[in-house]
Formats: C-alpha cells, structure tokens, sequence
C-alpha cells in the first residue's frame, strides 16, 4: 500500500505530503526518538504523538514511509516546512495510537 492509498482508505489528513507514492511495509509505534531510531525499518509507517522537530530527522534516518501524529496533535509550521524540504510525509490521524495501529494493521 502507498502512503496515498493510506490516505484514501483511512480519511487521515496530510500534512506533508512530498511522495505519496511512498510504499507502505509494516508499522511501528513510538515516542521515544533514540529508540525508534535504532528500530523502526525502512518502509514503515510511524506512529507517534511526538510534535518536536527531530521527528523529522528521526524518519529520515530510519527511512519510514511516513509520520502518522495521532491525536490530531497540532505540529508546529516549521516541521512542516522542514517536513517538505526533506521529503518525508506526515499525516494527521484523530485516533490514538493503538487504534491508529489497528486500522492499518487491517488495511496493510
């Protein structure tokens, strides 16, 4: 699944959307930025409710697909900005993280 089809299936908003044709792996779920660093994998989308910059640079060395920031969590206009500069897709979600988890677990 790409992070476009994501979009579609699931109504979540995008917030940076730089390559939406970006393949969807598997999932990983976390907000401690050393710990998804050194196990997220390439290719997946991230759950998170962290809304400071570095989730940017955490994404772009693990090589996610995506940001999922759940709880509607409001980001700040420069991550979004640095967001697209370095090409890394965000989405908005209104769920919590595990129910986040749970949709794409069904669509994946």
């Amino acid at each position: 699944m790409t992070v476009n089809e994501l979009i579609e299936k699931s109504g979540y908003k995008p917030v940076s959307l730089p390559d939406g044709e970006r393949e969807i792996s598997g999932v990983y779920i976390g907000d401690l930025l050393s710990w998804v660093m050194g196990r997220a994998r390439a290719d997946n989308a991230w759950i998170t409710i962290m809304s400071n910059i570095n989730i940017v640079a955490v994404a772009s060395l693990a090589d996610t697909s995506c940001i999922i920031v759940a709880e509607n969590v409001e980001l700040p206009a420069d991550i979004t900005a640095t967001a697209k500069a370095k090409g890394v897709n965000i989405l908005s979600s209104p769920d919590g993280e595990y129910e986040t988890a749970c949709l794409l677990h069904s669509l994946l």
